[in-house]
């Protein structure tokens, strides 16, 4: 787990080290082990990486990495979790390598496959990799956009790095206002790939590869993603098994994953908390891994009382014979944290805070690398979502007309219901008759038609038609029949993608915390996308809990999911950052949009280029 940076002057006379050299700098959280500079011999090309170690502690591992013959060189960002056996199946092509790095597989493999071999890669990673003899550069990104990478093209040379501010530190990169950037942030919540908040930076396509030579940046070639994947296995259910089998394949998928994200040279630990998803995770990471360490984060606020998760988390720990942590958190030291994560922020959020806590909680306890429940709920159905946004389709669908129906009504009722309850109440009629429409509706902060008040009219409305989120939510499920699967396509690949999967990103490599995340993996979601088609029902948090060996107790299995609750926004209030007249989290929205854009208050107009 790394930061990596560059920049390749395609049309220009060469690139300039100094700029990449700012970029790294800016990230040296995400690489305390070491750090790298390397220039092409034309001069056009110049590759930064900042190092946090994991596989292969030696200096064998470091970047920028060239290869033996001296043609190829790249920098890498994440971990590829099946690289033992590339390595053996190309050492008996013949190959030979210099060190025991996934980095150095990546190289090998590209020689042996060109950019196909990104194909064969599993695990989480962005990566730049430098040709001299095709004279260009390759760029890849995973399947689920796990890994972060954001691009900047003048047209003359293209400048990438794993952070917004990153790129932001090289200085030459157009910082207009994209509209569409901030009107989604406030749309829901986080920033939607791929956009920024900056006109001349946008974040590199997950599941793809690019090739940039002299004569520019080619198309983008997809080789992977959630929907494609989702997409192949409706067209080819898993209709031959049995409803009964189904525990016994997802309990066979869950130890392979969790069998693979345990490879590092370095103690892997487990955020524990006492939902189905991260003790389930530990149980069979003392399964696959024998010694288990976890942490789970306690709020003093909720110390003894029905909120409090610790006891059954230590249950839990003591039940797999965890080396366990737990680590407190009260109101005095969460306020002097607060400035800390905003400056970490690298794109504006309303989430992040639980991960940024709990990482630096397991970097106190001596961990590099932790594991994480995240996508638990994505893949197994586990959000409200699953059983609401079928429901409300189902209901308001029915209704001919009813989407131009609801336009009038909303008109005509959205100044009052918001007096008396969510705003997204006036919507429900004119949305709610399609997938993209309702989920916009349970996912979003705030409507479409409250940002002119919000953004000022000029930037909402530029904002909205360069989005176009019923447009692009309506993308994301093209091709799939099954409610379930649509919903599993929308969750992951929107709110886990651009909130989730990001905020665990920055969050945790704050700390210099590489988090990993058994359960959005792409060879994952290939076993068990075709059972979820044929039998969505048993593919569910149920069977997930029932993967544990041995069981889990009972005070997890048979407790209702709660989420995870936290006094942060209580905290929030008596600190006077956000407004108790604010509804859920929109306060906090808006103070965060303050702090990264710094307007003095979230509703001061930006202006549009």
């Amino acid at each position: 787990m790394c930061g990596i940076a560059l920049s390749f002057a395609y049309a220009a006379r060469e690139a300039e080290p100094a700029r990449v050299q700012r970029a790294c700098d800016r990230m040296a959280p995400r690489g305390p082990d070491g750090e790298g500079l390397w220039r092409s011999d034309d001069g056009q090309a110049v590759l930064g990486h900042r190092r946090l170690a994991i596989i292969d502690l030696s200096d064998d591992g470091a970047q920028p990495m060239a290869d033996a013959e001296g043609d190829l060189a790249i920098v890498f960002n994440g971990e590829i979790y099946n690289h033992e056996a590339i390595r053996a199946e190309l050492e008996a092509e013949g190959h030979r390598f210099r060190s025991a790095s996934d980095t150095e597989v990546i190289l090998r493999l590209y020689r042996a496959r060109g950019a196909a071999g990104v194909e064969r890669l599993r695990g989480m990673f962005a990566f730049a990799l430098w040709d001299a003899a095709r004279g260009g550069m390759l760029l890849a990104r995973d399947p689920y956009g796990i890994k972060p990478l954001y691009v900047a093209d003048d047209g003359q040379t293209l400048s990438a790095a794993s952070q917004v501010k990153a790129l932001l530190a090289m200085g030459g990169v157009d910082t207009a206002p994209d509209p569409a950037g901030h009107a989604g942030f406030f749309l829901w919540g986080s920033v939607p790939e791929p956009h920024t908040l900056y006109r001349g930076i946008r974040a590199f396509p997950p599941g793809h590869t690019q090739w940039i030579n002299r004569d520019g940046p080619q198309a983008p070639r997809r080789f992977g993603g959630v929907a494609q994947t989702l997409r192949a296995a409706e067209a080819s259910p898993a209709s031959g098994v049995d409803a009964g089998e189904v525990d016994r394949l997802v309990r066979e998928a869950l130890l392979d994953t969790v069998r693979h994200h345990l490879v590092a040279d370095v103690d892997v630990g487990v955020f524990l908390s006492a939902g189905r998803d991260s003790t389930t995770l530990a149980a069979l990471a003392a399964e696959a891994g024998g010694a288990l360490r976890t942490v789970t984060l306690g709020f003093e606020a909720y110390r003894g009382s029905a909120d409090d998760e610790v006891p059954l988390a230590e249950a839990v720990a003591a039940h797999y014979g965890a080396q366990h942590e737990t680590v407190w958190v009260g109101r005095t030291e969460f306020e002097s944290l607060v400035d800390g994560f905003l400056d970490a922020m690298d794109q504006p959020s309303m989430d992040g805070l639980n991960t940024y806590l709990v990482s630096r909680a397991a970097v106190a306890s001596g961990l590099k690398v932790a594991l994480s429940g995240l996508g638990g709920d994505e893949l197994f159905g586990g959000y409200p979502s699953f059983e609401e946004l079928p429901r409300l389709v189902g209901t308001v669908g029915a209704v001919p007309g009813a989407a131009a129906i609801g336009r009038g009504l909303r008109a005509v009722s959205a100044p009052l219901l918001r007096r008396v309850t969510s705003p997204k109440a006036a919507g429900l009629v004119e949305y709610g008759g399609t997938y993209a429409g309702a989920y916009l509706l349970r996912r979003g902060l705030f409507m479409p038609w409250e940002l002119p008040d919000v953004l000022g009219p000029d930037l909402a409305r530029a904002g909205l038609e360069a989005l176009g989120p019923l447009g692009r939510l309506g993308e994301v499920t093209d091709g799939l029949a099954e409610g379930h699967l649509k919903v599993i396509a929308l969750e992951s690949t929107h709110y886990m993608r651009n909130q989730l999967l990001r905020d665990s990103d920055w969050a945790s490599m704050a700390h210099s915390l590489e988090l990993r995340v058994p359960l959005v993996d792409a060879a994952l979601l290939a076993r068990l996308a075709p059972l979820a088609a044929a039998h969505p029902a048993a593919v569910s948090k149920a069977s997930l809990a029932r993967a544990a060996r041995p069981v889990l107790p009972p005070s997890i299995t048979d407790r209702p999911k709660t989420g995870f609750t936290t006094p942060v926004r209580r905290w929030l209030v008596e600190m006077g950052v956000v407004d108790p007249a604010d509804r859920g989290l929109r306060g906090w929205a808006r103070a965060v949009y303050a702090r990264q854009t710094g307007t003095r208050q979230a509703g001061a107009e930006v202006a549009v280029a």
